[in-house]
């Protein structure tokens, strides 16, 4: 009997990105409303909601591939995407004119200038979820689909 064990793959891989980010765009909103921000964050969300759950799904059906030949640990695995995700990000959003690079950090919007040292360790701080999130959440879920 064929498990399909990369469609479980990828449904425990987009679990948790499909169960935060409508909450962050509920937030980014209320605070857009509330606060009358007039920096359409929003906007730039709507786009990474579609993707970042469909690359946690993918990656960790790439991760359930590969685990025979490398051996990663999976909290490593899942630090490795948002190494990958930032560059590409960074540059659909230069290319999209909602990301100004500047000399003492990037411009969002022409509007938020954000230091670069901030950005280092809001990076630092992103691959440290990113690790507990799939060793301990995604592991989970990888676990009770039985693919881990």
């Amino acid at each position: 009997m064929n498990t399909h064990p990369y469609l479980r793959a990828y449904l425990a891989g987009i679990f948790i990105p499909a169960l935060v980010l409508p909450l962050v765009l509920v937030g980014f909103i209320v605070v857009r409303i509330v606060f009358q921000a007039p920096v359409p964050i929003e906007q730039a969300l709507v786009f990474p909601m579609a993707i970042v759950p469909m690359l946690w799904g993918l990656w960790n059906m790439f991760y359930v591939w590969s685990r025979q030949h490398t051996h990663l640990p999976i909290g490593l695995h899942g630090t490795i995407l948002p190494i990958l995700m930032a560059p590409v990000g960074a540059c659909v959003a230069v290319s999209l004119h909602v990301l100004t690079l500047g000399p003492s950090g990037p411009v969002w919007f022409q509007a938020c200038t954000v230091p670069y040292a901030l950005i280092v360790c809001g990076f630092l701080a992103i691959l440290a979820g990113y690790y507990l999130l799939w060793k301990y959440v995604v592991g989970f879920v990888n676990r009770v689909l039985g693919i881990a």
